[in-house]
């Protein structure tokens, strides 16, 4: 989420290209696609955000859009594509977040067909309420899901890259709920850069000639 419908665009669209790049780096490994493709859905999801800022908030289409990704994809994607990228000694410890980002998943899935998400314009940034059912333990679990499998993925870049997410999301959950600025689209882009870098670091070798 950006402070403007423009802001968002850029981001997106800039965050987006990011993601393109990173896929293309991860070409040579393909258990790392799923994660270098993060920045490609974050963007998308930033792009999708400006049209809600178009629309005005309400309950439309973008709204909606907006809140399948963000809601029940992202907590299954990230435990999911971190498993598949991490080392052979990790992926059953990394069974606890997967499992715990599939009940996630279910349970907004199923909240968001039964619901009405509505976003509202609060100055710089947008709300989004959609009435969850025992919001802290959904919270937890998505919390356990997404940043949880980063820090247990076995994986020095991953588990860095966990705590970078874990305190980024503080300081813009915070400005967020203060209604003064949203800088989730910042926040995304330097994610997008590191994951990134992450994934051409592990490039294997291109074969000599």
């Amino acid at each position: 989420m950006c402070w403007s419908a423009t802001a968002d665009l850029v981001a997106g669209a800039g965050i987006a290209a990011v993601g393109a790049a990173s896929m293309a780096l991860a070409a040579r490994r393909p258990r790392d696609l799923p994660l270098a493709a993060l920045p490609l859905l974050l963007g998308v999801h930033q792009m999708i955000e400006a049209a809600v800022w178009h629309q005005d908030g309400g309950t439309g289409p973008a709204t909606l859009a907006w809140a399948v990704i963000a809601l029940p994809l992202l907590p299954l994607w990230v435990p999911a594509a971190v498993l598949c990228a991490a080392p052979p000694g990790a992926r059953r410890r990394l069974l606890l977040p997967l499992c715990a980002g599939v009940a996630t998943a279910a349970v907004l899935a199923h909240t968001l067909a039964t619901r009405t998400v509505t976003a509202e314009i609060r100055g710089h940034t947008v709300g989004y309420s959609l009435g969850l059912p025992r919001p802290e333990l959904v919270i937890a679990c998505y919390l356990l899901a997404t940043i949880g499998s980063l820090l247990l993925s076995g994986d020095r870049g991953l588990v860095a890259f966990g705590v970078l997410v874990a305190v980024g999301a503080a300081a813009t959950f915070t400005l967020w709920r203060q209604e003064y600025i949203s800088t989730w689209c910042a926040f995304a882009a330097v994610c997008s850069v590191y994951l990134t870098y992450w994934v051409a670091r592990r490039r294997p070798p291109a074969p000599r000639s």
